[in-house]
Formats: C-alpha cells, structure tokens, sequence
C-alpha cells in the first residue's frame, strides 16, 4: 500500500474515530488521535492480521497496552474489517459488547489491557511463546508516554534484552501530556533514548505525526538482530483537530455539537486535498 493510501485511510479513521467519541459521549480523544497514524500504520501496513480469521496461529499480535485510547483500536479495527459499524455505533450503550478498554470479548483484541505499565510483560511473553514454538510471528506493544512512569515497564524491558526478542516491537506514544500535566512535570523521563539504549534495546525515533516517517521506521527493523526494538514516535495530543492540539483539556475532554462539526470540517478538508493531490 502507498504512502498516500495510508494518509488517506488515516484521516478517514480519525474522521470515524470522532464520531464514535461524540456518540458515545466518553473517551480519551486527545491520545486517540495522538497513535491514530501509528495504528493505521500498523494495521494496514505491517502486521499481518485477517480479520476473515482473528485467531489465525501466524497472525502479528497487537497490545494496546495505554488501553484508555481504545476508541483509536476500534476506529481502526471496524477499518479492517475484525468488527461492524453498527457494533462500534453501540459504544457507550447498554449492554454494548464495547468497553472504554480493550477487552478479548472483541474480535481481533488480543488481550484485556489498560491497567498502564502491564502491556509491554504481556508482549514480553506474547514474543518469547513465539520464539520457543518457533513460530515467526511478531509482537506490537503501544504505550503512552505518561505509562513509562511504571516500573514494570523496566522489569520487561530488561526481559526483552535478556532474551534476545528480536520479535517484539514498542512504540510510546510520545506526545509529552499526560492526565494530570506535561509528562516532564509530573515525572521527567529525561532522555529516552539513551534510557532503552542502556537497556539494550534497538531504539529509533521518528515523527509520529507524519506517515512517512513511521513507515520509514517500521521498514528499518532488523527482525534478526537479536535485539528487542523501541519506535519512539513524537506525536501531537489531539493531532488532526486543531482546537485540541497540545491542550491537556482534551485528554478526555468531550466537543460540543459545534466543536464536532468544526473537527469533522477540518477532517472532511483534508481527505479531500489528500484525493486530489
């Protein structure tokens, strides 16, 4: 699939994403949109998934470990197809199959997630399962940015190096806010590169915000260099809708039924100039 397809698909599921918040009227838009290119991405790009058959022995496993951003995971799953639109219209309903975190009752979810710092252990083990039952499909964990405030996060970190998972991938979703501020004043993480590379980790960072730049990065992976691997992606909270760029409100802030449709404007633009470029 070319580039511009991708930016395509990725508007259209930002665009679908909206809807399924405002529906809903709950979720967690600003992180939502911030991974929304790093899953369509992954989704209609790199891994190798089939939604005709979620459980397939050699599908890619995907782990939303920042699970409060599953609206983004469904935007993009009814995308390919693993679940209907009339499923995700039930979002916030009663007796909805939905919930505000992943949950494995949902076709294509790998495991019940958002408890923040647990989803890299799961792919930890997701990619060493892989490795002993010489099976050669691969492990893709997403993180925020304010989740690397768990410790847990390190202890798995050290896993993947000890064991050599040249098999799993994580990529944070580095868009610098968190629930309560900016990540750096609640809790700096410093330099992040340098912190993964000390724990020897193949670690690359690249812009989030532009496709280009992620496909790049996912093309660059070494599967066989006996080194787990880190995508630090520099994203935008809110990214796409420019009211709610960078503007801590929107971590699950809810637009009125005028700051939808100015959102679904911007959007609806930008596919436009997309189609006719």
């Amino acid at each position: 699939m070319q580039n511009k397809d991708l930016k395509i698909i990725s508007e259209r599921n930002r665009k679908r994403l909206m809807e399924i918040v405002y529906n809903a009227k709950a979720g967690h838009i600003g992180g939502d949109l911030s991974c929304m290119n790093v899953l369509t991405v992954l989704y209609f790009k790199v891994m190798n998934t089939d939604s005709c058959n979620p459980k397939k022995s050699d599908r890619d496993r995907f782990v939303m470990s920042k699970g409060h951003c599953v609206e983004a995971l469904y935007a993009v799953l009814e995308a390919k197809g693993f679940i209907s639109k009339e499923i995700t219209d039930t979002l916030g309903k009663f007796k909805s199959p939905l919930a505000g975190h992943p949950t494995i009752q949902v076709p294509g979810v790998e495991i019940s997630s958002g408890a923040l710092g647990h989803g890299l252990s799961v792919g930890v083990g997701m990619a060493i399962a892989a490795k002993m039952d010489n099976k050669s499909f691969k492990t893709y964990v997403l993180m925020g940015d304010g989740e690397q405030d768990e410790g847990s996060i390190y202890e798995a970190a050290m896993a993947g190096n000890q064991y050599k998972l040249d098999n799993l991938v994580a990529i944070i979703d580095r868009n610098k806010l968190q629930i309560s501020g900016t990540t750096e004043s609640v809790m700096s993480l410093g330099n992040i590169r340098d912190r993964w590379t000390a724990f020897g980790w193949d670690v690359q960072e690249t812009n989030g915000d532009e496709v280009d730049d992620l496909v790049c990065a996912f093309d660059k992976i070494d599967y066989q260099n006996h080194q787990p691997h880190l995508i630090i992606a520099d994203t935008t909270k809110g990214k796409g809708v420019s009211y709610m760029e960078n503007d801590l409100k929107w971590h699950h802030g809810m637009p009125t039924r005028e700051q939808y449709e100015q959102a679904m404007k911007e959007i609806e633009q930008r596919i436009v100039t997309l189609e006719n470029e």
